[in-house]
């Protein structure tokens, strides 16, 4: 497989996953939280180039650095009523 990421390309998950260098479940928090678009083919993701470039950008790690602080605001506050 190529190590450059084609704009116009369909990838799966685990394609996706090895040209990103990033775990399985990485992948799966991404395309949960919708920092990654797919679209479900057959049971299975498929994810376009573009939208893997779009991730690698600075202004998608500013979304996902909020989207996590976010969610461990949550957690805290779920941790800190029990």
């Amino acid at each position: 497989m190529s190590k450059e990421i084609n704009l116009h390309e369909v990838y799966t998950t685990t394609e996706a996953q090895h040209l990103l260098k990033i775990s399985e479940s990485t992948m799966k928090r991404l395309l949960k939280n919708g920092l990654i678009k797919a679209n479900k083919v057959g049971g299975q993701y498929r994810i376009l180039g573009k939208e893997l470039l779009r991730v690698v950008s600075p202004e998608v790690e500013k979304e996902a650095v909020k989207s996590y602080l976010e969610f461990k605001k949550k957690v805290v506050n779920t941790i800190n009523r029990w």
